[in-house]
């Protein structure tokens, strides 16, 4: 068959398929060009799921009208500058959009007006319909400058992609979506959306920096998210990563409320999100997922942004600098976020209350073991007083208390300290131990609430940061294989592998080059025992292809830690004396991450006074 040019409008349809999948991806790549313009201000509106009628008004910077009419032909932009030589650098990109390719991609599918006033000048509007490009003419506009581009009947001029279209109630959510991420990179920008006439988003413009930056966050996220976020700033080698991201014990049960932006642009990044796995990968269980919203600021020649038309990838030239910088960031700031949990377990907590009227007592109801009676109460209003009742908490009792069988890492009260020379237990951010009940559920007293702490929870994250420090300290033990293992796989795969041995080698884990497209493995980690290595390196070799890490071996060495903690930490059954529960809650508080089990979910409640005053009615 004879080659033969396309026509243009054909072209343009083409290009209109690649760039402007959706009526969210025609807003985005509109409302990206009014940020490139300058606006402080972006109105949206759209109808019938963007597919009837779609409206972007801003105050930027406007057009000359003889600008109208060349922006919209292809690869026309205002974004690239030649170079004295008259060559475009593609690698310095500083702006959201370049290519030229929206306006007339739009333009050659639905009928598009643009109309545009520029500083001290007439506002005039262009008119494209079905790739029919109509003259430039005068018209009015509100503003003293600015933009109003208005998209009509999207796809009417190619109806096989209107069959493709989901829901207008879907289109309408993707619309909805998308400006939330637009929004939450540019703080400093106001925003509207009205949806079908209804207005749905009103976000005022917020100061530049972290704290307008977090009540841009709360507004779209919820103030749930604002009161459990950790403040993420940390650079390395000219990259910076900023943002904010939830506590493990605020978690998702899926990654619907992750957010990447690179250089201000919204992405989906497996890298990234790869990266954010991983950091939160001893604090989750696997079927959750950490809220974040996270921005990397990044020189232009570092990250290519031209990777797909709708510039929704980008490809970095030192992905692991990139993931070491997020996976150390996040950490550290869990690491300093101490023994904290999210407020919203307390919140889940004070739903489940109900008022009961009936007796408050019977006979058959569990039994409390309480080791300080209120004063001005005789007795133990009709409980069983426990055998280790005897032991008073240091500091409340006349007698100084002594652990008979003290737990395994718990320091207990030596004899000679009298109460006069500790501190109150009370003034410590978990108070002083008051009850064991159930024999699982330690109950502690705060100057302004209680605490009840799940005492298994709680120790087995003890146990499990030790085993962290400890493995930290030294290289892993290794046992060697009886028959080294050879394990097949593709030749790029391999080289992969054999290129992280000495990484590898100090999680335990001892390869060798073994030919084209084998592996050869002498020696695994101590702590997997008797393991499927094929399948491990196997996992491991996927990881290194799609994260650039080994996370099936760091995951499966996590996994073995917190099954051995979680089998050598107190057992739910347990009766603790109270210096073991104070010793306890004191080992929380200097521990980092003991808000959260190894699976993600709290180790303590806490409620405040005002909680208890408003569940029985006094405020």
């Amino acid at each position: 068959m004879p080659i033969r040019r396309l026509p243009p409008e054909t072209v343009n349809r083409i290009a209109a398929g690649e760039v402007v999948e959706r009526p969210a991806s025609a807003i985005k790549e509109l409302v990206e060009n009014a940020l490139d313009a300058g606006a402080t201000r972006i109105e949206v509106q759209a109808d019938g799921g963007g597919l009837s009628r779609i409206l972007i008004a801003d105050d930027g910077h406007g057009m000359a009208p003889d600008q109208l009419a060349l922006a919209v032909e292809r690869h026309a932009t205002s974004k690239l500058e030649p170079d004295d030589a008259g060559d475009v650098d593609l690698l310095r990109i500083h702006t959201l959009g370049f290519r030229g390719e929206a306006l007339p991609s739009i333009g050659s599918v639905a009928r598009l007006t643009i109309t545009s006033r520029a500083p001290n000048g007439e506002a005039h509007q262009i008119t494209v319909e079905g790739g029919d490009q109509r003259p430039v003419a005068p018209a009015g506009f509100p503003g003293p400058h600015g933009a109003r581009v208005e998209v009509r009947d999207l796809f009417y001029a190619t109806p096989a992609r209107l069959k493709f279209m989901k829901s207008e109630r879907s289109e309408a959510m993707a619309i909805s979506d998308e400006i939330k991420r637009q929004a939450m990179a540019h703080e400093n920008v106001a925003f509207s959306l009205d949806l079908d006439g209804k207005t749905t988003l009103r976000l005022p413009a917020e100061r530049p920096g972290d704290e307008g930056r977090l009540k841009r966050l709360a507004a779209l996220l919820g103030r749930d998210f604002e009161a459990n976020a950790l403040l993420i700033d940390q650079s390395r080698e000219g990259i910076r990563l900023s943002g904010y991201a939830g506590l493990p014990t605020y978690s998702r049960g899926n990654g619907a409320h992750q957010y990447l932006f690179v250089n201000g642009r919204p992405v989906r990044d497996r890298l990234l999100q790869g990266a954010l796995r991983g950091a939160y990968a001893d604090f989750l269980a696997r079927d959750r997922h950490p809220a974040a919203v996270l921005f990397l600021a990044i020189d232009p020649l570092f990250v290519d942004v031209n990777v797909h038309p709708a510039k929704a990838e980008v490809r970095f030239r030192d992905p692991a600098l990139v993931r070491g910088l997020i996976v150390g960031a996040l950490r550290h700031a869990l690491h300093a976020a101490g023994h904290r949990a999210s407020t919203t377990v307390a919140d889940d907590v004070l739903a489940g209350f109900t008022a009961h009227t009936g007796p408050a007592y019977s006979p058959s109801a569990p039994r409390a073991q309480i080791f300080s009676p209120a004063a001005g109460y005789s007795g133990w209003l009709g409980w069983e007083r426990p055998a280790s009742a005897n032991q008073d908490i240091p500091g409340l009792g006349e007698r100084t208390a002594r652990v008979e069988t003290p737990v395994a890492g718990f320091a207990a009260w030596p004899e000679h300290v009298s109460p006069a020379n500790t501190p109150d237990p009370i003034d410590q951010p978990l108070g002083a131990a008051r009850a064991q009940v159930h024999g699982t559920y330690i109950v502690a007293q705060t100057r302004d609430g209680i605490v009840v702490v799940d005492q298994h929870a709680a120790h087995e994250r003890l146990v499990y940061e030790r085993m962290k420090t400890q493995m930290a300290a030294g290289s892993v033990t290794r046992q060697a294989l009886l028959t080294p293992e050879v394990v097949e796989l593709d030749p790029a795969e391999a080289d992969r592998v054999v290129a992280r041995a000495d990484e590898l080698a100090q999680m335990g884990l001892i390869v060798e080059p073994f030919g084209g497209g084998a592996v050869l493995v002498r020696e695994t980690p101590a702590l997997l025992g008797d393991t499927d290595v094929q399948g491990l390196i196997r996992d491991i070799a996927d990881d290194l292809a799609e994260h650039g890490a080994a996370l099936a071996l760091s995951e499966r060495l996590g996994e073995v830690c917190g099954t051995m903690a979680c089998h050598g930490s107190v057992r739910a059954g347990r009766v603790l004396s109270a210096p073991e529960m104070n010793a306890l809650l004191r080992q929380m508080e200097a521990t980092p991450h003991s808000g959260q089990c190894n699976h993600g979910r709290p180790t303590y409640v806490e409620l405040k006074l005002n909680d208890l005053e408003k569940l029985f009615g006094r405020r």
